[in-house]
């Protein structure tokens, strides 16, 4: 895990690409689809709409969870449970973008949950 959630890990190579539409895959399976995302140095995220999965729901899922991005298949992988992403807390985006007490919230939530057999950073 890197040390700033909000930034892609080193060799994740996501060539400031549109990533809108791009299918996302947690450890487990699909969650939905790219709907927007942030390529910042320092604040880059996902929001993913979860289309039925979590009942049209969206997820803001911070860019230090991608494990690599298959541009030729159009998927993005994380390092998460649907579990562990299901269990985030919420996110409405006319009030969580951009906001620092969400993020913070965020970081604390994915943090706490490290991906199988990693160590802490």
């Amino acid at each position: 895990m890197t040390e700033n959630v909000w930034a892609y890990r080193a060799g994740v190579e996501y060539l400031a690409a549109d990533l809108t539409g791009y299918g996302v895959e947690a450890v487990d399976g699909s969650i939905g689809k790219v709907d927007k995302h942030s390529d910042e140095v320092t604040d880059a995220y996902l929001v993913v709409d979860t289309g039925v999965w979590i009942l049209g729901k969206e997820v803001l899922l911070p860019a230090g969870l991608v494990t690599r991005i298959d541009h030729a298949a159009q998927k993005v992988y994380v390092d998460r449970t649907k579990e562990q992403i299901k269990a985030a807390p919420e996110f409405r985006r006319d009030e969580h973008l951009g906001n620092p007490d969400h993020h913070g919230a965020l970081s604390t939530h994915y943090l706490s949950h490290l991906p199988f057999g990693l160590p802490p950073a």
